[in-house]
């Protein structure tokens, strides 16, 4: 690769004597082929057979060196028949010397064979010396070197014949030097076993002769504990009549024939009595020697039975209890046996330092009881650096983690088993040597293959079993699932409402956008949701508002749908308008309040009716009673429809043209009774507006624009409410936008449509609030079967037309 300016491969530096070429997988059959690259943008065919066994391995690499055929394996490039080479005794790979010296950086890799660059002639074999190889054959206990000329590959098979013994040695027949199978003959080995009682009866075999299975009785020293084992096991151990120490007392009768030996199971004869009057030769406290004692009268013993006499000290034998700096003596006189308890207290510390207590010397038996287990918890960090100690009382130095780490290796299929530690965990060591391909075949990597790597990228068509029949356009992979289909195909909506086009040949849910339009299970309505998949009625039954008639008032039943039953009787609520008789006053109300309202205007006309009746007059009030009536109903006129009604009135009487009324008396009704009183809060405000409403109207008339727009500030609902108000009055349109708190009102004015009425609303309210009352008139008599508006005009003076103000 360095010869031809690619990139080196990635490799860990060996050394020579550690140098494993990876195998190449090809078969021996001479027929078959094996494709490498031997230069960017050129492939070559090469015939090749296994280069590991078989006697055509020597054979093929002399054909493949002579024809310029063989390729290194370091560099992929032809090995020609003049370059310096270095073969491999393992693989018997040829590679150029330079390529083999640079990845394995060896001193030993420098020189190959006898002959450093032989000369070659065209009737040898190429980077051969032409002498007699001498290499050492591959054969077992072979010691016949090769005798054929210098070549490449292994040494073919000793032809030598020699005499051979079985392997136990009792048979023996010719056969071929070097032959790796052992001779073995069909008789027993009869070697002398382990236990050396019983011999071997396994048929002729290689190694040692296992050990004697047979199961044996054996017994302690002492005499008292028997096992069941096998032959030969604690062999060296038998001292005439036992193996083994069964760790109890021995307890054997020793020679004074007066007291039992102490010790543990042991070999050999017991010891002689520690009590025997040759081995005692001072008092139970050795202190006083009993030649004293004897000179001071007392007797002499006689044998391991007499009392040891006592020197009458005291016995200050040293005590299990106390501490390092102060230690507890014994207070008895002098005697035989273990000392007393002692009556002092002994300050008893715990493990790892940390705390102490005090404790009675009579309750400490033992030295190892001094020391006691706190209930601290380590906190330092283990050697992990993860994970802490938590041991009671700990007193370790190095604290060593014992957990399995567990991490995923960088293969992500294997786990870490190493006790945790710092740091990356180590590669994954499991390899595989099965050949990795791809899906299809066509892209193989060769053993061996680290644990978790990818099988090969092919640039080859998928060629997978796929759903659909349309054409594959993406490439061989490793995943279970293919890319989606993208060939774009005709297919209906979700709800059969028409064929859509250019639609992925994987999207399945297609909606057109459309109303489902579906009956229903109730029959009454239709599906209002937007084109989906699967039933209309998911859940439940049909919620949408019952549209029959009510018999009161006509309007929808507006109940959830309830197929097969009556409409339930509740209040309607849909929305009616109402005006007054003038129809100057318009609203629109609940129909349940309009109706109450209806009630009250027929009581109120049939009161009146009965008081003309009182003065002679009949009335009919089949009217007020009717159902087209009751659906109906009626505002009461307020003071401005009487003044209209006066005015226009008036202006008959006089006949004067309304439309040319100095005063715009009658403008006043285009502006809501609502708008008015929002203008009475907030006048301010309200002129604003109008004036840049005006200014837009005059812009878009005069202008040469068909239209106009102009964009408030953000503002609350309130004043948003008046815009649009006014805007109607002005047939201006305006849209509100943004959310809140930055919503805002634009406003477009339009060329012919948009004008402006003959008073503004701000001129109005302050004419209203200016007005004064009119002087009292002379009385008007009604005419039979007056409106309401007329009974209010009665009560009303006569004022002159040119003196109205409102």
């Amino acid at each position: 690769r360095a010869q031809r300016g690619e990139p080196a491969a990635r490799m860990t530096p060996i050394t020579a004597d550690r140098l494993r070429i990876r195998p190449l997988k090809l078969e021996e059959a001479p027929d078959d082929t094996h494709h490498s690259r031997a230069e960017e943008g050129e492939e070559r065919t090469i015939k090749t057979t296994n280069l590991f066994r078989g006697p055509g391995t020597r054979c093929c690499l002399i054909e493949q060196l002579s024809e310029e055929k063989y390729e290194c394996m370091v560099c992929c490039d032809i090995i020609w028949v003049m370059a310096p080479v270095w073969s491999c005794q393992s693989c018997f790979h040829v590679f150029h010397l330079n390529c083999i010296k640079k990845w394995a950086r060896s001193p030993a890799s420098q020189a190959d064979g006898k002959v450093t660059n032989p000369e070659w002639q065209c009737s040898e074999i190429p980077h051969s010396c032409g002498d007699m190889c001498g290499k050492k054959r591959s054969g077992v206990d072979c010691n016949h070197p090769c005798n054929i000329l210098c070549h490449p590959g292994p040494c073919p098979q000793c032809p030598a014949f020699v005499t051979k013994s079985c392997i136990c040695g009792k048979t023996s027949r010719p056969m071929r030097c070097g032959q790796a199978s052992a001779l073995q003959c069909d008789k027993a080995c009869g070697a002398i076993l382990n236990c050396a009682e019983h011999t071997c009866v396994q048929v002729c075999h290689s190694g040692k002769c296992q050990h004697c299975q047979l199961q044996v009785q054996q017994v302690c020293y002492c005499g008292v504990t028997t096992r069941s084992v096998l032959c030969g096991t604690d062999k060296g151990g038998f001292n005439g009549s036992g193996h083994f120490c069964c760790l109890k007392i021995c307890g054997k009768m020793l020679n004074c024939e007066a007291h039992r030996c102490q010790q543990v199971c042991h070999r050999g004869p017991c010891q002689p009595c520690p009590r025997s009057p040759s081995l005692v030769k001072t008092c139970p406290c050795s202190q006083t020697p009993l030649t004293k004692l004897l000179e001071l009268g007392y007797s002499e013993r006689q044998s391991c039975s007499d009392p040891i006499p006592s020197c009458g000290k005291t016995c200050n034998k040293p005590l299990a209890c106390g501490s390092s700096d102060t230690i507890h003596l014994c207070e008895n006189l002098c005697h035989e046996g273990s000392c007393g308890p002692c009556s002092l207290t002994s300050t008893v510390r715990c493990r790892c330092g940390s705390k102490t207590k005090e404790v009675p010397c009579a309750k400490i038996q033992k030295e190892d009881e001094l020391v006691f287990t706190c209930e601290k918890r380590c906190n330092k960090k283990r050697s992990c650096g993860r994970h802490k100690c938590g041991e009671l009382c700990c007193v370790n130095v190095e604290h060593k983690c014992h957990l399995i780490c567990g991490y995923k290796l960088n293969c992500g299929l294997h786990r870490c088993q190493e006790p945790c530690h710092r740091g990356n965990c180590e590669p994954c060591w499991q390899s595989s040597f099965d050949e990795l391909t791809c899906h299809c075949g066509l892209s193989v990597l060769y053993p061996p293959i680290a644990c978790g790597t990818k099988p090969p990228e092919c640039k080859n068509l998928c060629t997978r079993r796929h759903e659909c029949e349309h054409p594959v356009f993406h490439n061989c992979h490793s995943e279970e699932k293919c890319p989606p289909c993208t060939y774009l195909t005709q297919k209906w909506c979700m709800g059969k409402h028409e064929q859509r086009s250019n639609i992925p040949c994987h999207l399945q849910d297609i909606s057109c956008g459309l109303t489902c339009n579906k009956m229903l299970p109730c029959e009454t309505h239709r599906c209002r949701r937007i084109c989906h998949r699967g039933e209309c009625l998911a859940e439940g039954s049909c919620q949408q508002p019952c549209m029959l008639p009510r018999p009161d008032c006509g309007h929808p039943c507006s109940a959830p749908c309830h197929k097969g039953s009556s409409c339930p009787r509740t209040t309607c609520t849909a929305k009616v308008a109402v005006q007054c008789d003038c129809g100057r006053r318009k609203e629109t109300v609940v129909c349940a309040e309009a109706a109450n309202s209806y009630q009250r205007y027929a009581a109120i006309a049939m009161a009146s009716k009965l008081s003309d009746m009182q003065l002679g007059d009949s009335m009919d009030i089949g009217p007020l009673l009717t159902k087209k009536e009751l659906k109906q109903t009626r505002l009461e006129c307020d003071q401005e429809c009487a003044t209209l009604e006066r005015n226009r009135r008036l202006a008959e009487a006089l006949q004067i043209d309304s439309s040319s009324d100095p005063f715009n008396v009658r403008s006043a009704s285009v502006y809501s009774d609502s708008l008015k009183e929002d203008a009475r809060k907030d006048l301010k405000f309200v002129t604003e507006v109008e004036e840049e409403i005006k200014n837009l109207v005059e812009l878009a008339n005069k202008g040469k624009q068909s239209k106009r727009s102009h964009c408030f500030p953000p503002m609350n609902r309130e004043h948003r409410k008046i815009i649009h108000e006014l805007a109607e009055v002005y047939a201006v349109e305006s849209v509100s936008y943004d959310s809140e708190p930055k919503r805002n009102v634009v406003i477009t004015a339009h060329k012919g449509k948009s004008s402006c009425p003959n008073s503004t609303l701000t001129s109005l309210i302050e004419r209203e609030t200016a007005a004064r009352a009119p002087p009292p008139i002379a009385h008007i008599k009604q005419a039979a079967g007056g409106s309401t508006w007329s009974k209010m005009v009665k009560e009303e003076p006569v004022i002159d037309y040119f003196d109205v103000q409102d």
